[in-house]
């Protein structure tokens, strides 16, 4: 018996509507800008003449890594929310996560090395178009 094709989804992704494939010019990008010594994010053109970008701060905390995205599950928070701080007495100062190393994948994607030590997020160029934080995007989601 052949399993090959075979796709295991959660509950929750079967009672979705299937994604459509964006046109390759909506994933494909003209111009990538990180603006890692600035610390600011990364900027997207795409050849279909959108332009994107993220803050690093929502990039680390929307990671699509299987880790991550089963935690934001679990927690029922938003892609780009961070995790809620627990309560103490006196709150303690954490530095803004940053990337330490941001690495090409390929022609498809983008990965960083975050300066809490989480690595293992490849950041597809579709994955990044479909979670576009303009306010066109944001208006159709």
């Amino acid at each position: 018996m052949s399993h090959e094709g075979i796709r295991f989804v959660s509950a929750e992704q079967a009672a979705q509507a299937p994604e459509q494939r964006l046109p390759i010019e909506a994933v494909t990008p003209a111009k990538v800008r990180v603006y890692k010594t600035e610390g600011t994010g990364v900027e997207i053109d795409w050849k279909d003449g959108h332009k994107s970008q993220w803050s690093f701060h929502w990039l680390r905390h929307g990671c699509p890594c299987a880790t991550c995205h089963e935690e934001r599950e679990h927690s029922g928070r938003k892609l780009g929310e961070a995790k809620p701080k627990p309560q103490t007495l006196l709150p303690m100062y954490e530095a803004p996560v940053r990337p330490l190393e941001v690495i090409p994948t390929g022609n498809y994607a983008v990965k960083f090395k975050w300066s809490d030590g989480h690595e293992s997020g490849i950041y597809s160029w579709e994955y990044l178009r479909r979670v576009c934080q303009c306010e066109a995007c944001l208006a159709k989601s």
